[in-house]
């Protein structure tokens, strides 16, 4: 039987197979509020028999944004315009959905990706940045301001104020965003944080504003509900944060209630030197799932259906999550249980297509055929 497809408790959410959708940025709201886009994009990825939903980066407050055109839920407007899709979503699948709330700090105030991606200046519209100290992501780029002790507070409560809006909605998980070079890991990361208070230097200290975060956000909203994070478990830079300090760091937020961990790596730096391969990421997963015994997800190239299984059955992670092959083919799930012999949900729309071959992919569909 596929490992693959077998069910998963992650913390109080019952999955019923090990396959998430990674958060993927749209670049696709308006003044932070979900569109069309977002309805036509997250709808049919609800329809795909993933086990889990998460939406793309989510800020926290308006410059919490890696660009203009970030979704957001730090007002009621941008509530409203969420639960449409929610509610859209809510009548035809059952798949349950996280929220990954993020906060981008330095890495702010940039264009999307196909505009180039890079720092847009206030002469230019863009916005004044904040981060752990006043260091620019990259040379030419805006200097942030180091936030001081009621920007560390204003921060923390927008994570907090985003969060309910997340239960508020009805949705069933959050993800704090933590990975990526965005404001939280600048705190985690030497190279970003050279703060000499109680949030910079040690290890300790360094870990401390995320961990309050991620405390603050789990004590916000119900036990029903799953709270975890993204962390990138490496910077990929000599001298930078690295897997033993992520191991660490997993330990603290497993003892704060974490329900589970999402390990990816790099973004803090245009120094990183990452060695891209099939599954480059995974090995930083299966040692904190080995030695720290906390959910955890894979995720960074893992596209096909055997390879997925592989690190599911070997213990390797708990879940795998799949961002860019899931945009390339949406029914990623249907067609890796149809190579694993296993079974996957789908509306009953959908029925008809099951290939004669695989008879049994979607079960039982022969009630009300015609």
């Amino acid at each position: 039987m596929s490992q693959l497809f077998t069910p998963y408790q992650l913390g109080p959410l019952s999955l019923v197979n090990r396959i998430a959708i990674a958060p993927m940025c749209q670049y696709s709201a308006e003044n932070g509020n979900a569109t069309d886009w977002h309805m036509i994009h997250l709808g049919h990825l609800a329809l795909s028999g993933a086990g889990v939903l998460m939406t793309e980066a989510t800020a926290v407050s308006p410059e919490g944004r890696i660009s203009a055109d970030d979704l957001g839920l730090w007002s009621d407007a941008n509530q409203q315009a969420l639960a449409r899709v929610v509610q859209a979503i809510r009548q035809h699948s059952a798949m349950p959905l996280i929220v990954q709330l993020g906060h981008a700090g330095r890495k702010a105030s940039s264009r999307a990706p196909w505009q180039g991606g890079n720092c847009v200046h206030l002469s230019e519209g863009g916005w004044q940045t904040v981060a752990p100290s006043a260091l620019a992501h990259a040379p030419g780029e805006t200097v942030p301001i180091a936030l001081d002790e009621a920007g560390l507070l204003q921060v923390k409560g927008a994570f907090v104020a985003a969060a309910k809006r997340v239960h508020a909605l009805g949705i069933e998980g959050i993800e704090v965003h933590g990975a990526h070079g965005y404001l939280l890991h600048q705190f985690l990361s030497p190279l970003a944080n050279q703060r000499t208070d109680a949030y910079g230097g040690s290890l300790e200290n360094r870990m401390r504003f995320p961990l309050e975060v991620v405390e603050a956000v789990r004590a916000a909203v119900p036990a029903s509900m799953a709270v975890g994070m993204r962390i990138s478990a490496t910077d990929w830079v000599e001298g930078g944060w690295e897997i033993e300090q992520s191991v660490q760091f997993a330990h603290e937020l497993k003892r704060l209630g974490a329900d589970f961990i999402h390990v990816s790596s790099g973004g803090v730096s245009p120094q990183q030197q990452i060695a891209l391969s099939p599954g480059y990421q995974v090995g930083f997963a299966e040692r904190i799932k080995a030695e720290v015994g906390m959910p955890t997800i894979s995720v960074g190239l893992i596209t096909e259906a055997q390879q997925a299984e592989t690190i599911i059955a070997s213990g390797q992670s708990d879940m795998v999550a799949l961002a860019r092959a899931m945009l390339f083919d949406p029914r990623w799930p249907w067609h890796a249980a149809a190579q694993l012999g296993a079974q996957v949900q789908a509306p009953p729309q959908y029925w008809r297509s099951q290939p004669r071959e695989y008879k049994n992919l979607f079960g039982d569909t022969t009630q009300g055929q015609r």
